[in-house]
């Protein structure tokens, strides 16, 4: 069974920092990868970050470029998102999520709305605040 679990956010105060893990199962991490939404109170489900091995390509929204980073640790089929200088804008939800079609592309996934991608974790709060 395909599985992500997210973990890892909490409440910083602004220009802090936080790392989010996503942990998959049911599906190894060199086939497949993992893009991390975001949703914050009464706005849509947005794209923040995508790691895919597959497409060799690690992409970012541009509100987050220069302050998050993704990354894959295939050892632990895992994915961590860094997050520094938090902004308050930055509170959300955050999701990670895959695709058994779309999957193996960042470039893919990035481009399709959040309804299109089949497997989501169950997502984890940030909350930026001071």
């Amino acid at each position: 069974q395909v599985q992500l679990v997210e973990s890892g956010g909490g409440l910083v105060q602004p220009t802090g920092s936080l790392r989010l893990s996503c942990a998959a199962s049911g599906f190894e991490l060199d086939y497949r990868g993992i893009i991390w939404f975001r949703q914050a109170p009464g706005k849509e489900r947005d794209w923040v970050s995508c790691i895919s091995s597959s497409d060799g390509l690690t992409l970012y929204e541009d509100s987050v470029k220069g302050r998050f980073t993704i990354s894959m640790d295939k050892s632990r089929n895992t994915v961590y998102l860094q997050m520094n200088d938090l902004k308050p804008e930055d509170t959300a939800v955050y999701y990670c999520a895959t695709d058994p079609v779309f999957g193996s592309s960042c470039s893919e996934m990035s481009r399709r709305h959040a309804s299109d991608l089949e497997v989501w974790g169950q997502g984890t709060l940030v909350t930026v605040s001071s």
